[in-house]
């Protein structure tokens, strides 16, 4: 009997790296058979036409993220979130809804993310950005730590592989 599917949260500030790990991370996993479903904030924006980052559409928008998130793992899907989700209850309300649900903490400061910012999310400012402009809450009881100034992509994504409930 397969493993029950999983869902691992990917979070950090705006061009923390957490993209680049999760495309690291998915492919380290297909290399393992682990076929996964990445849930990528911004494309999922585009799909559910999802443009506003007031707060209460983000309160929204993060629902259903969460939602879609565990109807993909009740089905055996793993699911990989590749979203800053600023609030901790954006996520929390993800773990109620996964069994088995890990977040990861990309730490990177403010700095250095407005330093690379590849997609001129600091550089534009425009809404609420969140480290900049909306309140980024930190995850108080991350299940890993990654140290995105020191770890590169490629570690960062097998530290995250090890620590998932793999075969």
């Amino acid at each position: 009997m397969p493993e029950p599917a999983f869902a691992v949260w990917i979070t950090g500030l705006p061009a923390s790296g957490k993209s680049t790990i999760t495309s690291c991370l998915k492919q380290l996993l297909a290399d393992r058979a682990v076929d996964v479903e990445v849930l990528e904030s911004d494309a999922l924006r585009r799909i559910l036409r999802d443009e506003s980052y007031a707060e209460t559409d983000r309160d929204a928008f993060y629902q259903r993220m969460a939602w879609i998130g565990a109807l993909l793992v009740k089905h055996g899907v793993p699911v990989i979130f590749d979203a800053t989700a600023n609030r901790r209850r954006y996520r929390e309300a993800a773990r109620s809804l996964i069994p088995r649900f890990f977040e990861v903490f990309i730490d990177v400061p403010l700095a250095a993310c407005m330093a690379r910012d590849p997609k001129g999310i600091y550089r534009n400012a425009a809404g609420d950005v969140p480290g900049l402009h909306a309140a980024f809450e930190l995850p108080l009881n991350p299940d890993l730590v990654i140290d995105g100034l020191r770890e590169s992509p490629d570690e960062a994504a097998r530290r995250i592989a090890a620590f998932l409930p793999l075969k």
